[in-house]
């Protein structure tokens, strides 16, 4: 006979292994959709000012492909802070736990914000382009973009990045490795003062990297277990 004590602690070891393997499954869907739409971005925005104008009345497509792409990727980032604190559970250190949600709030809602003022002014250029041309808001709506993408959201993403490292080297849940090179890839993010769309890529790089690593830890943990209860 089974002894149901023994299937309750398999259970619980199960249930236990799913918690990393669905952050990085959140964590790769974040970094893949995330990524992409700022490299759409980035590739598809004219650099100068003077063809802006020009660029707006031949075709936004890609840029309005891209945008649609944030809502999906901020839904994967959220579920990925989540099984993060899941997965902290007793270890969770307040203090820094706090500014990791907090950080990675302000990022996801910055990101969101910034999305949404882009795709109201591509919808506003297309039914009034003249009043918008006219009285200064075209200008003013790119700047206030700008600022919100690459400076303000991206170094949420720094704090966030910080906030893990601390936690990942008080916990032990990491290799200190990782942390200590996520301290100075974030520094980039909080230093930098003009962003290319490389400096950018490093937030969504770094979530890749964690969650793959993540990943093959798991399965790798996985199959020991599976060893044992044969063995067992």
């Amino acid at each position: 006979m089974n002894d149901p004590m023994t299937g309750s602690s398999v259970t619980s070891r199960r249930e236990a292994l799913k918690t990393p393997r669905s952050a990085a499954i959140a964590g790769i869907i974040f970094s893949v959709l995330y990524g992409a739409s700022m490299v759409l971005m980035n590739i598809s925005l004219p650099h100068e000012p003077t063809a802006f104008l020009a660029w707006l009345e031949t075709d936004t497509t890609t840029v309005t492909l891209a945008l649609n792409l944030i809502p999906y990727a901020g839904i994967a980032f959220l579920w990925f802070i989540g099984v993060i604190r899941d997965l902290l559970s007793d270890m969770e250190d307040r203090l820094f736990s706090t500014v990791f949600l907090g950080s990675g709030l302000l990022f996801l809602a910055l990101t969101f914000i910034g999305a949404a003022l882009a795709g109201g002014l591509l919808s506003s250029y297309a039914i009034e382009s003249s009043v918008l041309i006219q009285s200064g808001v075209l200008t003013y709506s790119r700047k206030v973009i700008y600022h919100i993408f690459n400076i303000y959201a991206i170094r949420m993403a720094g704090v966030f990045m910080i906030s893990l490292a601390t936690i990942w080297l008080r916990t032990g849940l990491m290799h200190r490795g990782w942390a200590f090179l996520t301290y100075i890839l974030a520094l980039v993010l909080l230093l930098s003062i003009d962003y290319t769309m490389w400096v950018t890529l490093i937030f969504p790089g770094w979530v890749l990297v964690v969650s793959v690593y993540i990943l093959i830890r798991n399965l790798r943990t996985q199959s020991r277990e599976d060893i044992r209860e044969v063995k067992s």
